[in-house]
């Protein structure tokens, strides 16, 4: 029977497993962590993550062929395949601090890898790393060898979080790049022959190493870029009375660009759009190519401003202050059906509305209290890294109260922010939300979910980004 072992039981490694799992019942699967609080939730009813049809699939082949382990190298050594899906958060300190990527826990695991290993093995790269990261982990495992050979590939995941299972059953293409060297197309074979179980030959994709690397940061860069510029539109929208909706429709029908990622929103978050682009922007500096540097680091600044403009917005139309006000926060994590909250725009705008004073009562159907407590205390990038390195957990902050009900939120609120797309926010029952808030009653719909019509009638002053503004707004500057 052949062996897999993947190091790393996060956002990647579980789902991407457990599928593999499900899909090859002659193939042993087990994902190891050094967090035994992990995996302990992994082996019980309540996985660690959250992720629609992750828990039936789990549930399937767990105990069969899937097993999750904290005996990590016991299983790397056993292993055929060893895919390694461990973070590669962004360096807060040191020579690249706040663009450059921090291999600290691939290299550890690299080292690891080569000192238990007793047989040859393919070692997979999974976590988003970058170009030319295959070739420093070549070297670690060639030089620290005992009598064994690695053949390292790059298989990097294109998973949209909240549809992660769907996107593992039927991916758009699956990515291997390798060496070109008969070594290295036979493992590129053996990976291929893995996947072929499920994935039709016609979207297994095979590269070269530096081409697999650069294509998933590319990807990332690409889609970010689509979502920036459709926000920017929408500041555009706002000032000239246009719809960014409409807008967006307009172009979407052009069969050349599609309707894909053109919904303007708050911003962008999530583990990789930031973390991924800053990495390319590094890497774009390194290769003396400063011009594309500042291309992509424009994607990130439209990002910034998107959320400082929604914050001056709310602050601006509530009279120029916030202070001592109640807001209702509906939503936290980045997007909906996730419970992943790593640079959701929600973070920033919170941190924003606290500056001014304000009061929040925050609602998120999959985040906890403490998750919400965390990000908001938190610097930037701490979050990237594993729980144990991260700063304790403040106990709370003095103005922020987290319910578990939206009309607990939005009771006695003088506005409500929309920040996540969670389907129960176009349903709840705005008259009772209307009738329980502060007079006047705002609404700023940081993801177009609302009904803006339907709103204003029963009285609520509404911003919808990009949307015509609201009489009232009009005259209210969009950035302080």
């Amino acid at each position: 029977m052949v062996k897999i072992c993947c190091i790393g039981a996060g956002y990647v490694g579980g789902p991407t497993m457990a599928v593999i799992a499900l899909k090859c019942p002659d193939i042993q699967v087990t994902v190891v962590d050094i967090s035994s609080q992990r995996i302990n939730g992994w082996n019980s009813d309540h996985l660690p993550i959250y992720e629609p049809g992750l828990d039936e699939v789990v549930k399937k082949c767990r105990g069969k062929n899937l097993f999750f382990s904290i005996e990590v190298e016991k299983h790397v050594a056993e292993a055929d395949i060893v895919f390694v899906s461990v973070n590669t958060p962004t360096k807060t300190h040191g020579l690249g601090a706040g663009k450059a990527a921090d291999l600290t826990y691939w290299e550890s695991a690299a080292r690891m890898i080569a000192d238990v290993s007793k047989s040859d093995k393919i070692v997979v790269e999974k976590s988003t790393v970058p170009v030319k990261t295959a070739e420093a982990i070549e070297r670690i495992l060639t030089h620290n060898r005992k009598g064994t050979n690695f053949t390292i590939l790059s298989n990097p995941e294109f998973l949209a979080e909240g549809t992660a299972i769907k996107d593992l059953f039927n991916p758009d293409r699956v990515l291997i790049g390798g060496r070109e060297t008969p070594a290295g197309q036979k493992a590129i074979k053996t990976l291929r022959d893995v996947y072929a179980n499920w994935v039709p030959m016609e979207k297994i994709i095979c590269t070269n190493l530096w081409s697999a690397e650069l294509s998933k940061l590319a990807a990332n860069a690409f889609l970010a870029q689509r979502i920036s510029s459709v926000n920017a539109m929408s500041a555009l929208c706002e000032a000239t009375g246009a719809d960014v909706s409409e807008v967006s429709h307009s172009i979407g029908t052009d069969s050349r660009i599609g309707p894909k990622f053109l919904n303007a929103s708050v911003g962008f978050g999530g583990s990789c759009f930031q973390k991924d682009i800053l990495n390319l922007v590094y890497i774009c500096e390194c290769n003396g190519l400063p011009e594309v540097a500042n291309y992509w680091k424009q994607v990130i600044k439209v990002n910034d401003y998107q959320k400082s403009r929604f914050v001056n917005r709310v602050v601006s139309s509530m009279f120029n202050t916030v202070s001592t006000k109640k807001i209702a926060i509906l939503g936290f994590a980045f997007k909906k059906d996730t419970g992943d909250t790593r640079e959701t725009p929600a973070i920033d705008v919170c941190k924003g509305l606290l500056g001014d004073k304000a009061r929040l009562s925050i609602y998120d159907p999959q985040v906890t209290e403490d998750q919400i407590t965390k990000d908001l205390s938190m610097r930037k990038f701490d979050k990237d890294h594993p729980a144990h390195l991260q700063p304790p957990s403040p106990t709370s902050i003095k103005q922020v109260s987290v319910v578990w009900d939206a009309y607990e939120a939005v009771k006695d609120a003088h506005g409500v922010c929309i920040m996540t797309e969670w389907d129960e926010f176009k349903k709840l029952d705005y008259q009772k939300v209307y009738d329980s808030m502060q007079k006047p009653a705002f609404v700023f719909d940081g993801r177009n979910v609302v009904d803006v019509g339907v709103l204003r009638k029963i009285g609520f002053i509404v911003y919808s980004i990009g949307k015509p503004l609201d009489p009232w707004l009009k005259d209210m500057p969009a950035v302080a």
